[in-house]
Formats: structure tokens, C-alpha cells, sequence
């Protein structure tokens, strides 16, 4: 069993990412307010699996006592950028997991 801090390399915070956490607490929109459980998005090591992503978050969160319901994983490819006077580069790809939180459970105090 590898380190849970290995596996589970960061919090991956965006616009999209905060909407994704909040839609348990919308009740504007009738089918998005049938979403009881929160997702959080971090960026986890390429060779991961979901059954380690699963164990490394329930490990990383025991304290807060959180039960991981699924997990869905994506690759983000690299995309093209400028690096100065012509020269072009890439961003580096990385994977990224969509972890799924039973119902009434939280990662933040909020």
C-alpha cells in the first residue's frame, strides 16, 4: 500500500472545481438540487487507480470521518503556450480525480 500523500497530490481548485462543491447547497435549479453529495476535485499521481484515489482520500480525511461514494478520473492533456519571443511550449499534463463524498459529509468547515 503506497502513502496516501503520494497518491493524492493536491487540492485542484478552479471556478469550475468550487461549482462542483456547492451543488448540494443549490436550490435554485430543480435538477441540480437533487445533488445530496458534494464532489471535490484533486489532482492525484498518473499511475493512481480509483481504488487508491478512494483510500488514500478516507486515510487523508479520517478525522473528519468521510466515506468516498465513487470516484471518476480524467487525464488532462498538455495545451500549446507561448514562451517568450516565438518560442512555443506546453503545460504539463497531469490526472485529475472527481471524488464523490456521501451525503451530510465534508472536507471544509464550512
Amino acid at each position: 500500500m503506497r502513502n496516501p500523500y503520494e497518491v493524492i497530490k493536491k487540492r485542484y481548485i478552479t471556478e469550475k472545481a468550487t461549482v462542483l462543491e456547492q451543488l448540494q447547497n443549490n436550490q435554485s435549479n430543480r435538477s441540480v438540487a437533487r445533488c445530496k453529495s458534494p464532489k471535490y476535485v484533486f489532482i492525484v499521481d498518473d499511475n493512481a487507480n480509483k481504488a487508491e484515489i478512494a483510500t488514500a482520500i478516507e486515510a487523508i480525511y479520517k478525522e473528519k470521518n468521510v466515506k468516498v461514494m465513487s470516484v471518476n478520473t480524467m487525464i488532462v492533456k498538455p495545451k500549446a503556450k507561448r514562451r517568450g519571443r516565438g518560442r512555443m511550449g506546453a503545460t504539463s499534463s497531469f490526472k485529475k480525480a472527481v471524488v464523490t463524498l456521501e451525503a451530510g459529509d465534508a472536507i471544509d468547515n464550512v
